[in-house]
C-alpha cells in the first residue's frame, strides 16, 4: 500500500504542521477541520489545492465528513489530530487551585470529540499529538479515560513521549505522541535518528537566513534590560547567585524556568510557545526577540511558507504546531507499517 492510496482526515488542523508532515511521508490529506479563521487563511494560502473546513470539531459530524471526503466505507484512511494543549500544558500547573479543576476545563472536550470521530469515521488508525503534560499525575485520570475510550474500537494502543530534537529538529521540544491501530497492532515508533551530542544547533538552524530586523524584536520593559546581563544559554537563574558581593536580583527558582531565557549558538533552542510573556524565552544571544523566520527554522516549517496574521498570531501559530520534520518520521513509521 503507498501513500498515495492512504488519505488523512486531520482536525485540529492549526497551521499545518503535523499535515505538513503527513504529506511529505506521503499521505493525501483529505480534510483540515480548524476553528480559527486567521488560521484557515495560512492553510489556504499555502495549499489551496487541500479541503479546509472553518469549523468547530464539537460541531462537525462525521456523516459531513465522510460526505466532503467522498471517503466510503471501505476505503482506507487515518485520522489525525493534534488538539489544544493548554490544560494540560506544565506552566498551567503554577496557577493555583488549577490541576484540581483540570478536568473542567472546556477545552478538555476536544479529547473526547476526537474519540468521537475514532468511534464514527472507524479509520484504519490514528494519531493525537499533544504535550507530555497530558501524562503527568495531575491528567493522567483524564488520559486514562482517553485510553479506555479509545481501546474499545478494537484498537492497539500504543504512546511515548518524543523529543523533537532527537529526530533532526533543532528544538527541545518534548510531545506526546498516540498511536492507534486496527486489529489491535501495536505501532512501532520510528527510533531516535539523533544522539545528545549531535542535535542540530540554533547556529545551524538559522544560517543563511538575511539579516532584517523586526519591529518589535527590543525586550525592553522592567526586565528588558537585564537579558545583555545573561550569558547564552542561561536564565535569570544566572541573577539570582551572589556575585562579587552584590545582592541577586531574583529568589531562586521564584520564576518560569522560561524566565530571560537565552539561546546557546551551538545547542537546540528549547521549546518554542505560543504565547509567551513579555519576559519568557528563549531569546536570541544578541539579546533580542526570535524573529518569524527564525520560528520557523526552528520549528522546521519551509521558508516559503507564509504565515497569515499579525506577529502575534504568526509566533501562536507556529508556537501551536508540530514540527513538520517530526511529522514526517512518525507519519513515514505510519505508513511503513501499514504497508506491511
Amino acid at each position: 500500500m503507498t501513500g498515495a492510496g492512504l488519505g488523512l482526515v486531520s482536525l485540529y488542523t492549526g497551521a499545518g504542521g503535523l499535515d505538513i508532515g503527513a504529506e511529505s511521508a506521503g499521505f493525501s490529506i483529505k480534510l483540515c477541520a480548524e476553528i480559527d479563521p486567521v488560521r484557515v487563511q495560512t492553510i489556504r494560502l499555502n495549499r489551496p489545492e487541500w479541503q479546509v473546513v472553518n469549523q468547530d470539531v464539537a460541531r462537525l459530524s462525521s456523516a459531513s465528513v465522510r460526505r466532503r471526503t467522498r471517503l466510503g466505507r471501505k476505503e482506507r484512511f487515518f485520522l489525525a489530530a493534534g488538539s489544544p494543549c493548554q490544560p494540560y500544558s506544565k506552566s498551567a500547573f503554577w496557577i493555583p487551585d488549577r490541576v484540581s479543576k483540570i478536568h473542567l476545563d472546556y477545552r478538555t472536550r476536544t479529547l473526547w470529540h476526537f474519540a468521537r470521530f475514532v468511534r464514527e469515521l472507524r479509520p484504519d488508525g490514528f494519531m493525537l499529538e499533544n504535550v507530555h503534560g497530558l501524562v503527568f499525575k495531575p491528567c493522567r485520570p483524564l488520559f486514562r479515560r482517553l485510553l479506555r475510550s479509545l481501546g474499545k474500537g478494537g484498537y492497539g494502543l500504543s504512546w511515548t513521549v518524543v523529543n523533537a530534537a532527537q529526530f533532526g529538529v533543532p528544538q527541545r521540544r518534548e510531545r506526546l505522541f498516540l498511536v492507534g491501530l486496527k486489529d489491535h497492532q501495536e505501532f512501532n515508533f520510528p527510533k531516535p535518528m539523533r544522539l545528545q551530542g549531535n542535535y542540530v544547533s540554533a547556529q545551524e538552524a538559522f544560517r543563511g537566513l538575511p539579516d532584517i530586523e523586526e519591529d518589535t524584536e527590543t525586550v525592553s520593559g522592567k526586565w528588558g534590560h537585564l537579558l545583555p546581563k545573561i550569558p547564552p544559554g542561561k536564565n535569570y537563574l544566572y541573577l539570582a547567585r551572589t556575585r562579587r558581593g552584590d545582592k541577586p536580583i531574583f529568589r531562586w527558582r521564584s520564576r518560569y524556568w522560561t524566565f530571560l531565557l537565552k539561546l546557546a549558538p551551538k545547542l537546540p533552542s528549547w521549546t518554542i510557545q505560543a504565547r509567551p510573556g513579555p519576559y519568557v524565552g528563549p531569546f536570541h544571544w544578541d539579546n533580542r526577540r526570535l524573529r518569524i523566520p527564525e520560528v520557523k527554522r526552528l520549528q522546521t516549517f519551509p521558508d516559503d511558507y507564509q504565515i497569515v496574521g499579525s506577529r502575534r498570531s504568526a509566533w501562536a501559530q507556529l508556537g501551536d504546531a508540530t514540527p513538520p520534520l517530526l511529522a514526517r518520521e512518525l507519519f513515514r513509521g505510519l505508513l511503513q507499517q501499514a504497508a506491511s
